[in-house]
């Protein structure tokens, strides 16, 4: 074997040795990398906060409870979650409305008023457009389209009437009437200062409630059938 042939050997040989043992070299980390790393971590940071100002601003709100009218299915100081997003008040949910303003009925005509609360109120719907709605305080009973309502969640039967409306009505399309659980301690759509709720003016449904100022005796759940 000649001299060439040699050094070919030894130099193939030094090739395969390097190659079969590649954990003895580790390659030199690239320039940059730390920074790409720390921008990875702020882009996953700052679509974490969009999301979250997303959900909060369109999906849900926590809402504190202020008050007593809604006893005993809410008390003071309850925390809550509402929905928001493409809601449309039903019978029987509990929501939250901006009560900027007010409304009453006259010659079937709904007419706004200046007196209101101008504060956010949480309520129950009792009756939604189109359905006809009676409240006889002499007897503690609420009827809606001729049927008695079975109010398991009050506190006591209606007692009171605040006189803005003259039973029986049906309520306008695009409006809801509202009452408070405590009947005879809550000022809502029996009240002129309440009146007819306007469902751009509903907030949204109260649907969990997260923690509860006082012990209710139950188990949290869905807000429309505690109690």
């Amino acid at each position: 074997m000649g001299p060439n042939e040699e050094e070919l050997v030894q130099e193939t040989e030094d090739v395969t040795e390097t190659a079969a043992s590649p954990e003895t070299k580790k390659a030199p980390k690239k320039k940059g990398s730390l920074f790409n790393d720390i921008m990875e971590i702020l882009e996953t940071m700052m679509a974490s906060v969009f999301v979250i100002l997303l959900l909060f601003t369109y999906f849900i709100r926590p809402v504190t409870v202020d008050g007593h009218s809604m006893v005993p299915t809410l008390n003071n100081g309850d925390r809550l979650v509402m929905y928001r997003l493409f809601y449309k008040p039903h019978i029987g949910d509990v929501v939250i409305i901006n009560n900027h303003e007010a409304h009453v009925m006259e010659n079937d005509t709904v007419i706004p008023l200046e007196t209101h609360l101008v504060e956010c109120l949480i309520k129950r719907v009792i009756a939604v457009g189109g359905q006809e709605l009676r409240i006889d305080a002499s007897k503690g009973e609420v009827w809606v389209d001729g049927e008695l309502l079975d109010e398991p969640y009050i506190n006591e039967p209606v007692l009171t009437d605040d006189r803005a409306f003259t039973y029986p009505i049906t309520i306008p399309e695009g409006y809801v009437f509202v009452m408070g659980d405590n009947r005879n301690h809550s000022t809502d759509s029996r009240s002129a200062y309440v009146g007819l709720v306007s469902e751009k003016d509903v907030m949204g449904k109260a649907f969990f409630e997260y923690y509860a100022a006082e012990d209710k005796g139950y188990e949290k759940t869905e807000i429309g059938f505690v109690g």
